[in-house]
């Protein structure tokens, strides 16, 4: 128990130190609370040239309360959380492997390290996209998730900061569901992680941002604005009622498995849930509800 206690103060230690040489310029290429800046005040800027809903206004119903959304779960949730209990996650699980005579890199079928960077990137990519695609399904299937997932889907008016609006839960289950086909997959860097990080960022800001695009035939690869605003919708025939468009960054998947659905301009639809008049409007109200 000691061990797992004291990975769980260097993941605090360790993390609290890469926020502030983030801060103060001490990073590169891995400097996450800058790229996020950047990529931020790109998207917003797009909103106020090409507005898709024109009448709405650049600091929309619930700006500020995104704008907290966006800084604590990309940063401080991963302070308080996931860094450490991740982990302390993985020491155990590799521990319980150790019983059976098995360890982590047991599992491992492909070493990304031995593969040029593009193709290395192009995989790591790829599965980590489909498999967040799957786990997005399961937060609408199943009811305890989608308790969950509803702090998301409380939204009333698209902006890019929308999209980092979620409950603390919510990475738990991405990140639990990820580690072992990344495990198979073993070998990437953490440049790697980084690069696939901000591109994933940058679509998802775009996909929920107020912007008239959809990227022409791009759109059949790429989630976009005009596609994932579906997703978002209030009202959704019967035979959809668990969910349409669950792409984060790609939208192939949608497509493949048939789970598209564009029946025609979303640009004025109601977004929201069944009963979301009586969801919590405060960042701790809806933190707590679904508790």
């Amino acid at each position: 128990m000691e061990k797992y206690i004291d990975i769980i103060k260097n993941s605090y230690s360790s993390y609290w130190n890469y926020l502030k040489n983030s801060v103060l310029f001490e990073l590169n290429w891995e400097n996450y609370f800058y790229g996020l800046l950047i990529i931020s005040f790109v998207v917003w800027g797009l909103e106020a040239l090409f507005p898709w809903r024109k009448n709405q206004s650049l600091f929309r119903k619930d700006f500020w309360l995104d704008t907290f959304y966006m800084f604590f779960n990309f940063f401080l949730l991963n302070l308080i959380v996931l860094i450490a209990l991740s982990n302390a996650a993985a020491e155990i699980f590799n521990d319980v492997l150790g019983l059976v005579g098995l360890t982590i890199s047991s599992f491992e079928l492909l070493d990304l390290n031995s593969l040029p960077f593009l193709l290395r990137i192009f995989i790591f990519f790829i599965v980590v996209d489909f498999v967040q695609w799957w786990t997005h399904r399961l937060l609408h299937r199943v009811e305890f998730l989608w308790n969950f997932h509803k702090v998301h889907h409380s939204v009333k008016e698209m902006g890019f900061a929308a999209h980092l609006r979620y409950h603390w839960m919510e990475p738990v289950v991405y990140n639990s569901l990820r580690y072992i086909p990344l495990a198979i997959i073993g070998g990437f860097t953490a440049q790697d992680v980084a690069v696939v990080h901000f591109f994933n960022i940058t679509i998802g800001h775009l996909n929920h941002a107020n912007i008239n695009w959809d990227y022409g035939w791009l759109k059949y690869i790429f989630n976009n604005p005009k596609m994932h605003i579906w997703h978002h919708s209030k009202e959704l025939p019967e035979e959809r009622k668990y969910g349409v468009n669950f792409g984060l960054t790609l939208s192939v998947w949608d497509y493949l498995f048939k789970t598209n659905y564009i029946p025609y301009s979303g640009r004025d639809i109601e977004l929201g849930f069944e009963g979301d008049e009586h969801f919590p409007k405060s960042f701790i109200g809806q933190v707590k509800h679904p508790l």
